[in-house]
C-alpha cells in the first residue's frame, strides 16, 4: 500500500471508482469490496466495506478492513475508524482516536471534522471552541451555523459572527476585495431568520445592499432569497426591477408565481427580455416558469435565440427539458436543426447526445448507424457505441469494443461487467492502483511534452 497511490486515487477518483463501488454496494458485493481493499489497497472499497459492515453490526471486521490503511499513514482511514466507533456507541474512543494535537488544531480541515464529530456526540460547546480560531474562513463559518441550528446557541453564534460581518460591511469601501469571510453578512441574516427575527434580518441585509456595503454577489442573492422565502413581493419588486435587475429579477418573478400571479411573473420577464440591452439572462427563469406550466413549446421558443451563442447558450438546457418531458423525438429534431457550423464546432457533444437520445427513444440500430458515420477517434464515441450495444443486449460486443480502445478507462470496462453480474471478473480485469497511477503519470508527461515549455497547462 502506497500513500502516493492513495493520494492520487483520492484526488482523481481513480482505481475502483466511487461510482463502481456504489454499484457493487447496491448489488450486495460487500465481500468483494473487502477483498479488493485487502489485496489491491483500494481505498474507496475499504471505506464502503467498513460502512456496510458497521451498519450490519460487524464492528470488529469493519475496523480490521481499515487497519492496514491506518498503519500506512492514510489519515482518512483514521477518521473512518472514528465514525465506525461512534456508530457502535464507543463515543469517547472515537473522539480520542482523532482528537487533534497542537499542530492539528492549526488545521482547518482537522478542526472542521473533529467539530462535526463533537457535535454528533452532543458536545457542542467543545465543537464551537474548536471552530472559533478558524472563523475567518467562509466554509468554517458556515459549518458553525449548520452545527448549531436548533441547538439553543443562536445568540452565541450571532456574537461570533458579528465582528466578521461588521468588517465585511466596510471592506468594499476600503477596497479589500479579498476579504474573508465574505459570507458573514449572509450567515448573520440566516441566524436572525431562524430565531424568528425575520424583520431584523431584512432591515439589516437590506440596508447593506442599498448602501453597497457588501463584497460578493452571493450576499445580494441571499437577500433576494430571504425576501422570496417570506413572500415579500414588494421589496423584491424594488430590488428585482432596479439597478440589480440582472441578478435578482428571477427571484421577483418566482415570488409573484408563488403568490399566484404567474401571469404577471411571465409578463415581467418578457418585458425585460424585450427591452434589456443584454436580455438573455432573463430567458432561463422564463423557460423554467413555462415548463412548470407544461408549456414546453413556448419554453423552447424562448431559448431558441440563444442556440448558436458561445455565451448564455440555453440549447443544452432545452434539450434536457424536452428529455425530462418525454419528448425525445422533439429533442432529436431540435438537434438536427443545427447548422453544419454548429455541429462541427461542438462535434463531440452533439454526437454523444444524438446517440444517447436515439438510444433513449429505442432507436438503437439508427444510433449505431449514425455512430458509424463519425470519425472513429472522436472523444467518447466508443463508450457511446458500447452503451447502445449493451442496451440491445449485445454485451460481449460492447465489452470487446471497450477493451479494444486504449483511451477507454478501466472503470468504463468494469461497469457493464458489474451490471451484468460479473463483478469478480470486473475487478480482476482492472489494472492495479499502482499501474493506473503510473499510466496517469505517463499521460501527464506526454501532454506536458506536447504543450511545450512555454504553453499554459490547459
Amino acid at each position: 500500500m502506497n500513500i502516493d497511490d492513495l493520494e492520487w486515487q483520492s484526488r482523481t477518483l481513480g482505481g475502483i471508482t466511487p461510482r463502481l463501488v456504489a454499484i457493487l454496494v447496491e448489488r450486495g458485493e460487500v465481500e468483494l469490496l473487502i477483498q479488493a481493499a485487502s489485496e489491491r489497497g483500494e481505498w474507496f472499497c475499504a471505506q464502503a466495506a467498513a460502512r456496510e459492515l458497521s451498519r450490519a453490526g460487524e464492528v470488529e471486521r469493519a475496523l480490521s478492513v481499515l487497519e492496514p490503511f491506518i498503519e500506512a499513514g492514510w489519515n482518512r482511514a483514521r477518521w473512518e475508524r472514528a465514525e465506525v466507533l461512534f456508530e457502535a456507541g464507543r463515543v469517547q474512543q472515537a473522539l480520542d482516536a482523532v482528537r487533534p494535537d497542537e499542530e492539528g488544531l492549526a488545521s482547518e480541515w482537522g478542526c472542521h471534522d473533529f467539530a462535526e464529530l463533537l457535535a454528533k456526540a452532543g458536545r457542542l460547546d467543545e465543537a464551537i471552541t474548536v471552530l472559533t480560531p478558524h472563523l475567518d474562513r467562509e466554509w468554517i463559518l458556515s459549518t458553525l451555523v449548520e452545527l448549531t441550528e436548533g441547538q439553543g446557541r443562536d445568540e452565541q453564534v450571532l456574537e461570533l459572527i458579528a465582528p466578521h460581518a461588521e468588517r465585511a460591511r466596510s471592506a468594499r469601501g476600503e477596497e479589500r476585495w479579498g476579504f474573508h469571510p465574505s459570507n458573514a453578512q449572509d450567515l448573520e441574516a440566516q441566524v436572525l431568520e431562524r430565531t424568528g427575527r425575520f424583520d431584523e434580518a431584512v432591515r439589516m441585509l437590506g440596508a447593506d445592499i442599498a448602501a453597497g456595503h457588501f463584497i460578493v454577489q452571493n450576499t445580494l442573492i441571499a437577500y433576494a432569497e430571504l425576501l422570496q422565502r417570506h413572500g415579500r413581493v414588494e421589496e423584491l419588486r424594488v430590488l428585482g426591477t432596479g439597478e440589480r435587475v440582472g441578478e435578482t429579477l428571477a427571484y421577483y418573478a418566482r415570488a409573484l408565481e408563488d403568490a399566484g400571479q404567474a401571469g404577471e411573473a411571465e409578463a415581467v420577464l418578457r418585458r425585460f427580455i424585450a427591452a434589456a440591452e443584454y436580455p438573455d439572462r432573463f430567458r432561463r427563469p422564463l423557460i423554467e416558469l413555462l415548463s412548470r406550466q407544461g408549456r414546453i413549446e413556448e419554453a423552447v421558443e424562448v431559448g431558441r435565440p440563444t442556440f448558436d451563442y458561445h455565451d448564455a447558450c440555453l440549447f443544452e438546457s432545452v434539450i434536457h427539458l424536452l428529455y425530462e418531458a418525454g419528448r425525445l423525438d422533439d429533442a432529436l429534431a431540435l438537434l438536427d436543426e443545427r447548422s453544419a457550423e454548429f455541429v462541427e464546432e461542438h462535434s463531440s457533444w452533439f454526437s454523444s447526445n444524438r446517440i444517447w437520445l436515439l438510444g433513449e427513444a429505442g432507436r438503437h440500430e439508427e444510433a449505431l448507424a449514425y455512430a458509424e458515420t463519425l470519425p472513429p477517434d472522436m472523444y467518447g464515441l466508443t463508450v457511446s457505441k458500447a452503451g447502445t450495444l449493451e442496451k440491445m443486449g449485445r454485451v460481449e460486443e460492447a465489452l470487446a469494443l471497450l477493451r479494444a480502445d486504449t483511451e477507454v478507462r478501466p472503470s468504463e470496462v468494469a461497469e457493464p461487467l458489474i451490471r451484468h453480474g460479473r463483478a469478480a471478473e470486473a475487478i480482476v480485469g482492472m489494472p492495479s492502483l499502482t499501474e493506473q497511477h503510473a499510466a496517469s503519470r505517463r499521460r501527464d508527461a506526454a501532454a506536458s511534452a506536447d504543450r511545450g515549455p512555454n504553453d499554459p497547462p490547459f
